[in-house]
Formats: structure tokens, sequence, C-alpha cells
């Protein structure tokens, strides 16, 4: 299957999560999202959790702080030209 086939299969999907502001590549991180939101309701400070989430992905705090902001916003459609 070619790349196009892919997407032309899958082109409605992709539409509507790209209409809402999720990009293709935010699977990566549901494992990490899932892993701050356990180590959260254990009462753990979010400096901690950032710092220990940074560790164990090997990922700067910076992008940690970056992915948690994007996975926290509301789904909301953006208006399409």
């Amino acid at each position: 299957m070619k790349v196009a086939d892919l997407i032309n299969f899958s082109g409605d999907m992709l539409k509507q999560l790209h209409s809402f502001g999720i990009r293709i590549d935010d699977y990566k991180y549901i494992e990490l999202f899932k892993d701050y939101e356990r180590m959260k309701s254990k009462g753990y400070k979010t400096v901690y959790v950032v710092a220990k989430l940074s560790e164990r992905y090997s990922l700067s705090e910076r992008l940690i702080y970056k992915v948690l902001r994007h996975f926290k916003s509301d789904c909301q459609k953006r208006a399409t030209v």
C-alpha cells in the first residue's frame, strides 16, 4: 500500500482530527499523558511529575509541558477557510 492510498482511505478521519487541532504525532504521547494523570491523582506536584516523565521518556521538560498543555486543551473545531 502506498502513502497516498492510506491517506485516501483515512482522509475523512484525518480531516476531522486536523479540524480539532489534533496532530498526527499526538499518539506518541498518550502513554506519557496517562502517566501524568496517574501521578497527579496520587498527589504528586506537577514539577516533580514533569521531571520524572522527562527522565522516563528522555524528553525535555519543556516538551513535556507543551504536550500536557496540548492534551489538556478543549477540542474545539477550528474554522476552516
